[in-house]
């Protein structure tokens, strides 16, 4: 079967990072002197949205104007290593640029550049052929004036009765169109929309039930950072999806991960709730994978590898990446190149969607990730004589075919202590589930300099509640 075909229409900016510490101020002023480390950049906007679409086995294009400066081929360059088809539209002025500049974790400044970024010219006939072709459209508004072309917006209207239209909206950019499957504004978008009508509307089921009514969108989803989602629909259902706790993260990019999220799950033919449930459990691992900063770099160490970034080639026996010899060799070679080693652990009796979104977030916080694996005797003594329904060896099979797990170590004890001692990853993950709880390791893990990072759980994924429902 050929993959479907999602069309990412709307604003291109080029996103920087500069990255740096500091230890001095300046001899001049009352400012810190920053050393830079690194400097990393890529598509934002649309841009960044498209990338992320492509990364998750759909075929996209994206529509947007590109400017014809350095900053505009350097978006181009990006897009073209991520695989995303570029239509490039005409540009008004330079490529907006948007810089922040950190100290460690702390953002210390942001810089813009650039614009107005207005589309300049007609929509050229490979836009109106990829729309046409579309299986699914994501309009990422950001306010530069694509969502205006009223071309462009009639063949949305058109298609919208066709496909999924996706619609993350900008107070500076047009409303929606009518018969969109979902528009996506956040809490402070969607209260703008609002208040622009007049309307005094403050809780967010409000906000999304006036905005479904007033954009005539299938449904709307307000995004409420930590509390989750609001989603109004137009037969006045209003339902509040909560998000997976998260701790210490990044919220920069989490708005372009949730909606292309949902736009590939609906161009993919997913119920909207299922699809808006996903959105939420994604964005959320992505903010507590450290944002679009551990995406860039991520992407950076990607390309620098010998394969170009293609998947890594695993051995088929499994035997070369199971048992403690494994994960030693593996934490040698990390740090050998200056690298974070992470580590989590469970029992992982039966894998579900839960696993595999915890497993993503916890390699996406370093360079390897070692799975520490309950035995078939730890697993009784914890869940009792009827589990687990598959042996250790299988277990660890399942986990080693997933392109997110570098090593699998089978440990006989209660609690993973013991063999964390011998290992010493950097970073020691745990689902969310632990949030609030005495973790007995953690003091250890903290003994070398290591760190506890809480992963988002997608809610209502279990296997005691797959096994009572099967039963």
């Amino acid at each position: 079967m050929s993959r479907p075909n999602l069309v990412v229409v709307g604003d291109v900016l080029l996103d920087r990072e500069v990255v740096g510490s500091t230890t001095r101020l300046c001899p001049d002023a009352p400012a810190p002197v920053i050393d830079v480390e690194r400097v990393d950049e890529g598509p934002g906007g649309a841009g960044l949205a498209a990338v992320l679409g492509a990364g998750a086995d759909v075929d996209v294009t994206l529509i947007a104007p590109v400017a014809d400066d350095a900053a505009g081929e350097r978006v181009r360059a990006g897009l073209a290593a991520a695989g995303v088809d570029l239509v490039a539209l005409g540009h008004e002025g330079a490529t907006r640029t948007k810089c922040r500049i950190r100290i460690g974790h702390q953002v210390v400044a942001r810089l813009d550049e650039g614009g107005p970024a207005a589309p300049l010219g007609r929509l050229p006939r490979r836009a109106l052929e990829a729309l046409e072709a579309a299986d699914g459209i994501l309009v990422s508004c950001y306010g530069a004036g694509t969502t205006r072309m009223e071309p462009l917006r009639e063949v949305l209207a058109d298609k919208a009765g066709q496909v999924p239209v996706i619609w993350d909206p900008h107070p500076r950019g047009a409303p929606p169109i009518a018969g969109c499957a979902v528009a996506t504004p956040n809490a402070a978008e969607a209260a703008e929309a609002v208040a622009a009508s007049g309307r005094s509307v403050a809780r967010p089921p409000d906000v999304a039930a006036e905005l479904v009514q007033r954009w005539r969108s299938t449904a709307v989803s307000v995004t409420v950072g930590a509390e989750g989602v609001w989603l109004a629909r137009s037969d006045g259902d209003v339902l509040r999806i909560p998000a997976p706790e998260c701790h210490d993260g990044d919220t920069c990019g989490a708005g372009d991960r949730y909606a292309s999220t949902v736009a590939v799950a609906l161009t993919r033919g997913q119920h909207l709730s299922d699809a808006i449930r996903l959105g939420v459990a994604e964005a959320s691992a992505w903010v507590a994978a450290g944002g679009v900063s551990a995406h860039r770099v991520g992407s950076a160490a990607a390309a620098d590898r010998p394969d170009g970034g293609s998947p890594r080639r695993r051995d088929p026996d499994v035997v070369t990446r199971l048992g403690e010899a494994a994960a030693m060799g593996l934490a040698r070679e990390v740090h050998a190149r200056g690298g974070a080693l992470i580590a989590t652990g469970g029992c992982f009796d039966v894998l579900h969607a839960g696993h595999v979104q915890s497993l993503r977030a916890a390699r996406a916080l370093g360079d390897a990730l070692v799975v520490l694996l309950n035995s078939d005797a730890s697993v009784r003594r914890l869940k009792g004589r009827s589990r687990p329904v598959q042996t250790e060896r299988d277990r660890a099979q399942v986990l080693l075919a997933l392109d997110a797990v570098d090593a699998v170590v089978i440990f006989d004890e209660d609690e993973p202590s013991a063999v964390l001692d011998r290992i010493r990853p950097d970073v020691w993950a745990k689902g969310a589930d632990y949030a609030g709880a005495v973790l007995p390791e953690a003091d250890l893990v903290r003994s070398w300099g290591g760190r506890v990072q809480i992963l988002p759980l997608l809610p209502g994924r279990s296997t005691t509640a797959i096994l009572k429902d099967a039963g």
